[in-house]
């Protein structure tokens, strides 16, 4: 059996799909190329049949093949996995978190073609300042926070993506302040106090 025939784990598939969308990033694919090729590395079984979605890509050495360039496909080595209260791992799908759900101070959200809605409303915070780190590709992310939170989204890397924020940016006076970083493709970040908050606002005159 050659390498062509071993079977691929979740972890190569992944990796496979990050270096999409970086030949996105580069101008080397359209989204409609890549949205293609995704969903052809999501139902490979082999390596043969992963390779296939890179062949044409420069700057890819294939799995099993002979190539002069240094660089290698392989699945990147694993770090340990953070607490599972600290990450939002999503793909093709919707996640939303309200009530009174317990906030950690550092929350990693990694999203792909889906949508995430986080209500601070009612949340439990540990600390004031809570720092969101976001990945994520033709996503989106909405924050709906409390009429005194404030939020900074000027740590987003934009790659034709948007970032819109209705509250305050700082300093932080309320008991939650989010600071959102991270890079942002294809996708949406907005911040929002909720509708009854707005309305009562704009009756005022506020």
């Amino acid at each position: 059996m050659g390498d062509r025939d071993l079977r691929v784990s979740d972890v190569e598939r992944e990796h496979v799909g990050t270096l999409l969308q970086r030949a996105v990033g580069l101008g080397m694919l359209s989204l409609g190329e890549f949205t293609e090729r995704m969903d052809t590395a999501l139902a490979a079984k082999t390596r043969g049949e992963l390779n296939a979605v890179l062949v044409d890509l420069p700057g890819i050495r294939l799995a099993g093949q002979p190539n002069p360039e240094p660089r290698q496909f392989a699945p990147p080595r694993q770090a340990p996995p953070p607490a599972s209260g600290n990450v939002i791992r999503t793909r093709l799908s919707g996640v939303t978190r309200k009530g009174m759900w317990q906030v950690p101070p550092t929350l990693l959200i990694n999203s792909y073609l889906s949508s995430v809605t986080l209500d601070f409303t009612q949340a439990i915070m540990s600390t004031q300042v809570v720092e969101l780190r976001i990945d994520d590709f033709c996503s989106s992310l909405t924050l709906i926070v409390p009429a005194e939170a404030t939020v900074d989204l000027n740590g987003i890397e934009l790659i034709s993506a948007s970032a819109n924020t209705k509250v305050r940016t700082g300093p932080p006076m309320g008991r939650l302040h989010l600071v959102v970083h991270g890079r942002s493709r294809f996708s949406s970040v907005t911040a929002k106090q909720p509708f009854g908050v707005q309305w009562r606002r704009m009756m005022s005159g506020f």
